[in-house]
């Protein structure tokens, strides 16, 4: 989303394509997995949240689904909690960046959820932001601290210059900490899902596993919750990434949605599941 000075009907149309973006398709295939390379052990958890090893020449690796089992399908629902860090007098004046019924919703349902967090919403909702990381339902993952793209010509974002990628990252989980998530994973989530082997090369040092989908649930500014739900449903397969958002203002009726998602794909048989266990789930058939 960009809140650089220009129009508001221009602000509006950036930021859609921006949301937008965080639901198109993912770009290069994941790196192999390997069964070796974990984090440091996340607090409460019995064991370290896995993650992949680095692709070739040493880049980032790259996840997108699991491996499809047909005999228990699982299924990651993962939420961008997006916002830019220059957004802050908009929250100021009102827009909210934060959704509570949807965390609510997810929790009522028992619905394990990965929360991708920009640094600058961790830093305007710190009490969300710890609530949400200190549920063993959901995974905090970090989608940077900017909101600005890693690549040129990605919706209309700002674009971040490589020598900054890796810093605003490790600023990311900087503010994190000072929210009080102490056991934020190992993942990364590219702004409007864009990267190239400049990106990849620049957060290898960081240890990340970069995370996309296959799923993409077209919920940004959308307004009604079945189109939402149906294309969610239509394309899900075992092992599916989807990208969802939890902002209010920019994806007003994901929550409704999830109403109905969630109940549709256990009937079929799905076991939701947080990003980890997917990735964990690749690794052991890698």
């Amino acid at each position: 989303m960009i809140t650089r000075t220009r129009s508001w009907t221009a602000l509006l149309v950036l930021a859609a394509a921006a949301l937008t973006a965080c639901g198109t398709a993912p770009g290069t295939p994941a790196a192999a997995p390997a069964p070796d390379r974990t984090a440091a052990p996340a607090a409460g958890r019995s064991a370290a949240p896995p993650t992949l090893a680095p692709g070739p020449q040493g880049l980032t690796p790259v996840f997108s689904k699991a491996p499809g089992r047909r005999d228990a399908p699982t299924v990651a629902l993962t939420f961008d909690a997006d916002m830019t860090a220059d957004q802050g007098p908009r929250a100021t004046a009102g827009e909210r960046f934060d959704n509570p019924a949807l965390v609510a919703t997810l929790r009522r349902l028992k619905v394990p959820a990965t929360f991708f967090m920009t640094g600058r919403w961790a830093e305007e909702y710190p009490a969300q932001a710890r609530d949400i990381g200190r549920d063993p339902l959901f995974e905090v993952a970090n989608h940077s601290y900017s909101h600005y793209a890693f690549t040129a010509d990605c919706y209309g974002l700002p674009t971040l210059p490589r020598e900054r990628m890796r810093a605003d990252v490790e600023r990311a989980f900087a503010a994190f900490r000072r929210a009080g998530v102490t056991r934020a994973v190992p993942y990364f989530r590219f702004p409007g899902g864009c990267y190239d082997r400049a990106a990849l090369r620049a957060l290898a040092p960081g240890g990340v596993t970069a995370v996309q989908w296959d799923v993409v649930s077209g919920d940004a500014f959308a307004t009604d919750p079945d189109a939402v739900a149906r294309q969610v449903l239509r394309a899900v397969r075992p092992g599916s990434v989807v990208v969802m958002h939890c902002t209010r203002s920019a994806a007003p009726a994901t929550e409704r949605a999830l109403r109905r998602i969630v109940p549709e794909l256990r009937e079929r048989g799905f076991r939701l599941v947080r990003v980890s266990e997917q990735i964990g789930a690749a690794r052991s058939q890698g």
